[in-house]
């Protein structure tokens, strides 16, 4: 512990946002840079407390009272060595989690919690500016080879882990460059792709090998329609045969590609879109890619379907595309303030949060349903009806009931659904590896990350459902030590954070 009375003389304290008027004329991450003895004295605000709880809110178990103290004391190098002992990306991390360890933090309990999130950032930061993280080619070859499907944080995770283990790893991908959300859902004023680029260049000097524009599966069920905008018609194909046949173990770190649909009547009008099908052209764009599936919010009345990060996303992008008006809708009861009785420390609380993104502009509201998209005699969407409700628990599950049957409309010509996933794609290669799902629709996997078919290992959201970025790359470390055990027949030297189907105290 550097700073004995760190935590009683310094504030919480956060890097400036940019000035609204200036970052939604761009697309460039939000905050203003901070300087080096602001970061230090935030680091000095770590208590170290007897039982570090930020370690119990923090599935990959990072080191943090460790790099805290050796930010405080101006370690900054031996800092990066210990946050990348427990975290392949922690330049992802650090702009995208939403930090249960910070509401684990045993300062928090009294006071403002740690800026553990930030500390991520500026470490992270530090170290890629002086050229300390370099590529960690393995000492010795293993001889054998896997073939990962999906190139998120999961998926790229473990194939890193795989790799520094002596393995041949090749990542497949079907869209055009890797990344996977991280590339075309996050958009850029939350991580410029530059940061992912430079990481994605560190693995391939690693040796691992990307395949993408590559279609992984050719069951019948393939989809033939735009997904997310790209046609997979145009796609290469490869069958998951032949990556069995020419691989010794394989890993689907697919996610949860399948959106949740609104069934409601007008759902078939134009100007209606699952959010992924509007982000993910505007961050293509970005990139310098022209997409005919294009949608933009420019002088639209703008109605996002959602209050959590995608409809934040959403939020964010409608704004700076010049959006006429942009309402955010959530049917659950707007959240309180402060951490509610039923949420103690050290779990992550459910309160009404503001993001950039918020700040920006938009109107937030609470506990409205929609019942019914309303268009126009040539099918374009040009209003929606909606209906204030009430939610109490039925067998613990939620349940609404509506207040005002008569309901109210809004004007709206370009809805997003922001709604949330319900899984992974059961058809393509989960389906001609012949996986199973559970009830859920996740792929199921046993303790040691392997499908029912053997050799076939999941991780990430597509066995554990929609979850966190923190997380993906949690199952991706720890389903490598499974699949690394599998090859060389014996204990892996590779760490293992967490258990499928562990349970978070967020």
């Amino acid at each position: 512990m550097g700073k004995i009375t760190g935590f009683l003389e310094y504030a919480r304290q956060l890097p400036a946002r940019r000035p609204v008027e200036k970052r939604t004329h761009d697309w460039n991450e939000v905050y203003e840079p901070f300087p080096e003895d602001m970061a230090r004295a935030q680091a000095a605000r770590c208590m170290d407390c007897g039982i570090p709880f930020c370690h119990l809110g923090c599935p990959l178990g990072n080191l943090i009272p460790e790099w805290n103290d050796l930010v405080y004391r101006g370690h900054w190098r031996e800092a990066s060595e210990r946050l990348h002992a427990t975290n392949n990306f922690p330049e992802f991390t650090g702009r995208l989690c939403p930090a249960p360890c910070e509401a684990a933090c045993v300062l928090g309990i009294a006071d403002d919690p740690v800026t553990i999130e930030r500390m991520e950032y500026e470490i992270v930061e530090t170290a890629w500016s002086n050229g300390w993280i370099v590529p960690i080619p393995p000492e010795v070859e293993s001889g054998k080879s896997v073939a990962i499907v999906g190139s998120g944080p999961s998926g790229l995770a473990c194939a890193q882990q795989l790799r520094r283990a002596g393995h041949r790893v090749t990542v497949y991908e079907r869209d055009g460059r890797p990344g996977g959300l991280l590339r075309y859902g996050i958009p850029e004023f939350k991580m410029e792709k530059r940061f992912l680029d430079r990481r994605l260049e560190q693995l391939r000097a690693e040796g691992i090998e990307f395949v993408c524009d590559t279609y992984v599966g050719v069951d019948a069920d393939t989809p033939d329609k735009t997904y997310y905008g790209w046609d997979a018609t145009r796609k290469n194909r490869v069958s998951a045969k032949e990556l069995l046949d020419s691989h010794n173990a394989l890993v689907l770190a697919i996610g949860t590609g399948l959106s949740r649909n609104l069934d409601i009547p007008g759902r078939g009008l134009d100007g209606i879109h699952y959010a992924l099908e509007y982000l993910r052209p505007s961050n293509l764009l970005r990139e310098g890619v022209q997409c005919e599936t294009f949608i933009s919010a420019e002088d639209r009345d703008v109605v996002i379907l959602g209050g959590g990060d995608t409809g934040a996303d959403c939020l964010g992008t409608v704004h700076r595309q010049g959006a006429k008006s942009v309402l955010q809708l959530e049917i659950l009861p707007k959240p309180p303030l402060s951490r509610p009785m039923d949420q103690p420390w050290p779990t992550y609380p459910m309160i009404f949060r503001t993001t950039s993104a918020h700040e920006e502009g938009g109107e937030r509201y609470y506990s409205l349903n929609t019942k019914e998209f309303i268009g126009d005699e040539n099918g374009h969407l040009n209003g929606m009806i909606v209906e204030e409700v009430s939610m109490e628990y039925q067998d613990g599950r939620p349940v609404f009931n509506s207040i005002d049957e008569t309901g109210q409309t809004l004007k709206c010509n370009l809805a997003l659904l922001a709604l949330g996933f319900v899984g992974p794609e059961q058809s393509g290669v989960a389906a001609e590896l012949k996986v199973e799902f559970n009830a859920r629709g996740n792929i199921i996997v046993d303790s040691n990350w392997m499908t029912t078919t053997e050799g076939v290992f999941s991780c990430g959201d597509a066995a554990r459902g929609q979850s966190l970025i923190v997380w993906a790359i949690a199952e991706g470390r720890s389903a490598a030590e499974s699949v690394d055990a599998f090859l060389v027949g014996r204990q892996s030297f590779l760490p293992a954070p967490v258990k499928p189907g562990e349970v978070s105290i967020r």
